[in-house]
């Protein structure tokens, strides 16, 4: 009788372990997911909403951003480069005539850093398509804003009406109005 009582008493330890396992594994993945959680978060990793620019810049470009972003903006709203493609910001860093004011053009290295920002988020020119020199021109514009009837010419207020924290280069801010109608 003895041999059957220890027989059953291993036996019922035996079931036990797959569950002892099971236990660990659960806590171990439960802890992790919580380092992982505390590290990205740690990190600064930022809600989509408040991003502000239309792409999550990688730090490799927040430069190129950076300069971009204080040299157009101290007449203009800086746009985002999405908007236009990227043979426009091509033509538009080459070209000291600028919507007819006269620019110090930029020089490297801070030219460099601001078209590698350009030219990782402009779009692509299809081969048939004419450059387009304005934002109303742009395919890629009208696709952004397919619910919006732009007017002629596109100015400045009419990015802040609808965009209010545009001179902030936040595009993702709509106005009410605008938030509720997609």
């Amino acid at each position: 009788m003895s041999n059957i009582v220890k027989r059953q008493s291993r036996n019922r330890k035996l079931k036990q372990k797959p569950i002892g396992l099971l236990l660990v594994i659960l806590a171990w993945s439960l802890a992790m997911g919580w380092l992982l959680a505390l590290a990205t978060h740690a990190q600064g990793a930022t809600p989509s909403s408040e991003v502000g620019t239309v792409d999550v810049v990688p730090a490799q470009y927040q430069l190129g951003q950076e300069v971009y972003i204080e040299n157009c903006s101290t007449c203009h709203i800086a746009l985002p480069p999405a908007v236009l493609p990227t043979q426009t910001w091509k033509n538009l860093l080459e070209d000291t005539q600028h919507y007819g004011t006269q620019l110090k053009p930029l020089v490297d290295p801070p030219r460099i850093l601001v078209w590698r920002y350009i030219t990782a988020f402009s779009r692509v020119q299809l081969q048939d398509e004419q450059t387009p020199y304005r934002v109303n021109s742009s395919r890629y514009f009208k696709a952004l804003h397919p619910k919006v009837k732009l007017p002629n010419p596109v100015e400045i207020g009419s990015c802040v009406s609808c965009h209010p924290s545009a001179a902030d280069f936040n595009f993702r801010r709509l106005t009410p109005e605008w938030e509720n109608s997609q």
